[in-house]
């Protein structure tokens, strides 16, 4: 019920919605802007008004070409200010934690990318995020049917401190695009940080924002950067007015295009049945080659012209070397080439092409020699160059891709036993493309809207078909499934329903980050169970270790020792959190350090005390207390690269003057801190 407004009429602001209802006429003169008291609003660009009714130049700001909006200069110092936060290891919600390579980050993304900052610095290959749709509506996360949390509302100023919401509808609202830039800018800034030199981003995006998301990453990558757009046809929807709209776009920025210069190439769609087809001909018709061209005719006409298979039906030959398809074998300059060839069976002159052939005698005649010209029945036909399937199996990364958005909602729904997600990105579109832009080896992947854990998914699947140890980060706000609930309708409410059961049934939180991480699980299994799988179980990572944003392990008094009061300094002797273990510690050190997150690590006793290793010798690590000279010098013995105490943690003053002389003494190349 909407709330009496209690005061007199606001007739500026009527004078500029009564503008906007005429905006059919000077659309570009209604944006957005801050009102008095630095609130967003809908107003008029009073120069761009003058400059429509004026037949000559009108004076005012300096033109330039840019991307502008309210909130522009204060996103990029959100970006760039510090934060006193960490992340918090959960052993219970991981998979294979001590091994595994792959990490799964609850929390706010833009906290995440902060951390991650110095430890990814220039290390990532790829980033695909399929972010928040500006839709219009009250949910964030359309795609996994996630709503925002209530602190996002407050922060972007959508709901005031009592919980009334700001923003009814987006669509007509005046920060309908402007806090959608905001958010995407900051964390758009910090991603690029992280990627390689010859790394690239890919953003699922709607139609919504994809003129502004190009400006805005042009401007964050460098125009020259921007590497294309895929349209997806992955709807076949008839529910809008004008015209219904069957696509997504994604668009793709490497960080340095001079870096990046390999093919990005596709599998052809329907290669594999079109094998499978002519393997049937060939166990029915032997080496009767004609009669296979026969059949291999009457079954492309059984497939649509839609259907990728049709677009290959000019393979319809097939010899000893596999399928091909008999191309022109005439050369591009007319007459340069003409010379008599004899045909193989008839031993009569064949018809030569009109325009000459494409090479050489001498050539041709090898590539006869070889059987890879394809001649008729007798000599009065034009013989072809044969090209096989094989050396043709990839193309170039096209701009339009067809693929039906149901696919990934069925394997999902066979995979969890029942629907719970409503519109999730397809897992196998994912991995051909990762194929396509290089993504190998050791390749590091992140995801920072990761939604329903496709990204995650898509990897696993990439290492299995390719034989490959790429790794994965992803990161997702745990938005809770009950808020959402309230909120859903139709259909979604249902799913949302399903996702909460199937949550309860396994005693998990109820929150997307949960559907998230047993969707990793359940596909990891799938794909170890999978008995087509050709890649030894024993090198593929189905793991991932959880670690959760939370503020720092140290207390106020670590960051601001001038506020404390000399009262106060008692109960300050240990700086750190009473409710800290000592690998929550150790993970605060591995940011601090900017070591990887994932490295292996061992737990041993030493002198009584446990001692993280990190990586082999990389770094160890004791948080304990009364720590003394006799266990630092067994320490030092191992000669780590790094070594960690607690500030607090030795035994005596000499002890901790000490431990350094002892290093410098025995193992002179260890870095030694304290926290």
């Amino acid at each position: 019920m909407q709330k009496l407004k209690l005061h007199s009429p606001d007739i500026t602001q009527a004078n500029i919605d009564k503008l906007a209802a005429i905006a059919d006429m000077f659309p570009n003169c209604v944006t957005e802007s801050l009102d008095s008291e630095g609130q967003l609003s809908r107003s008029v660009d009073f120069d761009q008004l003058r400059q429509e009714l004026s037949s000559s130049i009108v004076e005012g700001p300096q033109e330039r070409y840019q991307l502008n909006w309210p909130g522009k200069r204060e996103a990029l110092l959100t970006a760039n200010a510090p934060i006193a936060k960490t992340l918090r290891p959960c052993r219970a919600e991981s998979v294979d934690f001590d091994t595994t390579k792959n990490l799964f980050i609850e929390g706010d993304n833009l906290d995440a990318l902060k951390l991650l900052q110095e430890t990814y610095l220039n290390k990532v290959k790829l980033i695909y995020i399929d972010p928040p749709y500006n839709t219009g509506n009250d949910f964030i996360y359309a795609d996994d049917f996630a709503e925002d949390s209530e602190d996002y509302f407050r922060k972007s100023n959508q709901k005031d401190h009592a919980g009334n919401r700001l923003v009814a509808s987006s669509e007509t609202n005046g920060r309908r695009h402007s806090d959608w830039l905001s958010m995407m800018y900051s964390r758009l800034k910090l991603a690029r940080n992280l990627l390689r030199d010859d790394g690239l981003i890919i953003i699922s995006i709607d139609e919504n924002e994809v003129h502004n998301l190009r400006r805005m990453g042009e401007e964050i990558f460098g125009e020259e950067n921007f590497a294309g757009e895929i349209i997806w046809k992955n709807s076949s929807k008839n529910d809008q007015a004008y015209i219904s709209i069957q696509h997504e776009y994604l668009l793709f920025f490497v960080k340095t295009k001079s870096r990046n210069l390999g093919k990005w190439e596709e599998k052809k769609e329907g290669i594999d049945e079109i094998y499978k087809a002519f393997e049937g001909f060939k166990i029915k018709h032997g080496d009767n080659w004609r009669e296979i061209h026969s059949e291999a005719l009457s079954w492309y006409k059984k497939f649509p012209e839609s259907n990728p298979i049709y677009s290959s039906k000019h393979y319809s030959w097939m010899d000893g070397k596999g399928v091909y398809f008999p191309a022109d074998i005439s050369g591009p300059n007319v007459g340069q080439y003409v010379y008599d060839i004899e045909h193989p069976i008839t031993k009569k002159t064949v018809k030569p092409p009109s325009r000459g052939w494409f090479c050489p005698k001498e050539n041709l005649l090898d590539l006869i020699s070889k059987k890879l010209v394809h001649f008729g029945d007798d000599e009065t036909t034009v013989p072809c160059l044969k090209i096989h399937l094989k050396e043709t199996e990839y193309k170039s990364l096209t701009s339009i891709l067809f693929k039906d958005g149901r696919a990934a909602s069925k394997r999902l729904k066979s995979l969890f036993g029942l629907n719970i997600f409503t519109n999730p990105k397809d897992e196998s579109v994912l991995t051909e493309l990762m194929k396509a832009v290089g993504i190998k080896n050791d390749d590091l992947v992140i995801d920072f809207f990761a939604g329903s854990a496709t990204t995650g998914h898509s990897v696993l699947n990439l290492n299995m078909s390719q034989n490959s140890n790429c790794r994965f980060i992803l990161i997702q706000l745990p938005e809770d499934l009950n808020s959402t609930y309230k909120v859903a309708t139709g259909l979604s409410k249902k799913v949302v329903k399903n996702a909460i059961d199937y949550l309860n049934s396994k005693a998990l939180s109820l929150n997307i980050c949960e559907i998230s991480k047993e969707r990793l699980r359940l596909s990891g299994s799938a794909i170890v169970n999978d008995p087509s799988g050709q890649m030894a179980l024993a090198s593929l990572d189905i793991g991932f270790r959880v670690l959760k944003i939370d503020n720092s392990n140290m207390n106020e008094v670590y960051y601001t020792p001038d506020a404390i009061s000399q009262d106060q300094l008692a109960g300050m002797v240990d700086n750190i959190r009473a409710d800290r273990t000592s690998e929550d510690l150790l993970f605060q050190v591995l940011l601090d350090w900017g070591v990887d997150l994932a490295l292996p690590i061992a737990q041993e006793t030493i002198a009584g005390k446990p001692v993280f290793f990190v990586d082999g010798n990389a770094l160890a690590a004791c948080f304990e207390t009364d720590i003394n000279e006799d266990f630092v010098k067994l320490l030092a013995k191992r000669s780590p690269l790094r070594a960690v105490f607690r500030d607090a943690g030795f035994s005596s003053d000499s002890v901790k003057i000490n431990v350094e002389q002892i290093f410098k003494l025995m193992s002179p190349s260890t870095e030694v801190k304290t926290i």
